[in-house]
């Protein structure tokens, strides 16, 4: 089974920027998908962007295109999350997933983290 942790969540202030990282416990970046999501009290969990295996683009929902930046290390295999001109309803916990098989935004992926609060204020 795949572990995965966040980290790099905090509290920033409007148009503010974060980079958010998932390590995972083993290298899956050749044969996982792995996107990032969030997710609001009341809310359902929004898909933010996906990075595919092999040579594929990232993509993003369109609530963050332009602002959002999938991206991995290589060698390590951490997917990360720039995030800037933060806006405050990107306020969520950031959840990192991962799949050997789905990959998309919906959340229908097998494995996820914990998860990483953000907050962004006015």
């Amino acid at each position: 089974q795949v572990q995965l942790v966040e980290s790099g969540g905090g509290s920033v202030q409007l148009g503010g920027s974060l980079r958010l990282s998932c390590a995972a416990s083993e290298y899956i970046h050749s044969t996982y998908c792995m996107a990032w999501f969030r997710q609001t009290p009341g809310k359902e969990r929004e898909g933010v962007g996906v990075m595919p295996t092999g040579g594929a683009s990232a993509f993003y929902a369109d609530s963050v295109k332009g602002r959002f930046t999938i991206s991995q290390d290589n060698a390590k295999g951490t997917l990360y999350l720039q995030m800037n001109s933060l806006k405050p309803e990107d306020t969520a916990m950031y959840y990192c997933a991962a799949d050997v098989g789905y990959c998309g935004l919906a959340p229908l992926y097998n494995y996820w983290g914990q998860g990483t609060q953000v907050t962004v204020s006015s």
